[in-house]
């Protein structure tokens, strides 16, 4: 397949493109002016422009037979001031706007839109157990992935297969939530966050990538997916099994009035809610694990550490 995707030099992105490249398919990574990625051999790929404050598609977009959408500015870059926000809402939703609408103006269509969405969505949920067919939440970053959920769904009315992955915390060496959680832990300073009792909804950055890839390749996947392991876990019980995976000691809990005192209400979102959220479609779908629970999803990241 010929393939464009957004977002690629993010953490997802990077490792997408190069399974997706040794599967065999062309990459052409939509590439905002000014953005510098790794370069593709021509075989594999190649970069498109794409501006999405224009709507700009560069013309080596025609005849492509899907798209993986996973633009988005990081969540935890930064306290969430208003100026802030508005970033993190339309490097999504704005974003996801602009991709559909120039898709529509294309003559030939991509057959599937992959375009990422996140937990999130339901928001601070405590006990309860979460499937696709759960309402969403209210607060912010729920409100932000139902507007960029409906803008990406707009392209089935152009015909086009739409799948919503919502991406649990992707756990990897390579960037994203571990390695900031893993550092206070490599100084004999880590410790539960809170409570420690809010629910932890986590992905391995092998499955994450598995189940976009699934997406793209099996017609049958359409909707909301929860990309999430089969195992959440307490934020006490992760907390453990990272120090174990790290030989160190879980000592030193992070009190909730001072992550809300130094973060905000990025805290709570991010830190503190409770999100117990199951792979009821995947596992309907038969999708294979690769690493489903925590302790063996911790041992292969730190053993290539």
């Amino acid at each position: 397949m010929k393939i464009l995707i957004t977002g690629s030099t993010g953490l997802i992105g990077r490792a997408l493109v190069d399974e997706l490249k040794h599967a065999g398919h062309t990459l052409c990574r939509l590439m905002r002016p000014g953005t510098r990625a790794g370069a593709l051999h021509e075989a594999d790929g190649f970069d498109v422009r794409w501006d999405p404050n224009t709507g700009e598609l560069g013309g080596a977009a025609v005849g492509a037979d899907a798209v993986v959408n996973l633009a988005g500015a990081s969540i935890a870059d930064g306290r969430w001031t208003t100026a802030r926000k508005r970033v993190l809402r339309n490097s999504r939703v704005e974003t996801t706007r602009a991709l559909v609408n120039a898709l529509a103006k294309m003559a030939a269509r991509p057959r599937v839109l992959v375009s990422a969405s996140a937990i999130g969505y339901y928001g601070n949920r405590g006990e309860e157990i979460l499937t696709e067919e759960s309402q969403p939440g209210s607060d912010f970053l729920s409100e932000v992935a139902k507007e960029w959920e409906n803008e990406a769904s707009k392209a089935e009315a152009l015909g086009i297969r739409v799948v919503l992955p919502r991406f649990g915390v992707v756990l990897a060496k390579e960037g994203g939530a571990l390695p900031q959680m893993a550092r206070p832990f490599r100084l004999g300073l880590g410790g539960r966050i809170g409570s420690g009792q809010q629910w932890m909804s986590w992905i391995s950055l092998q499955d994450a990538v598995g189940v976009t890839r699934m997406a793209l390749e099996n017609g049958d996947v359409r909707g909301a997916v929860n990309v999430v392991a089969p195992e959440p876990a307490r934020n006490v019980d992760f907390t453990r099994a990272l120090a174990e995976a790290l030989h160190r000691p879980a000592l030193f809990p992070a009190p909730a009035f001072a992550l809300r005192l130094v973060l905000g209400e990025m805290a709570d979102a991010l830190l503190l809610s409770s999100q117990r959220v199951v792979p009821a479609k995947l596992e309907k779908l038969g999708y294979k694990f690769s690493q489903p629970d925590l302790e063996t999803a911790l041992a292969c990241i730190f053993a290539r550490a």
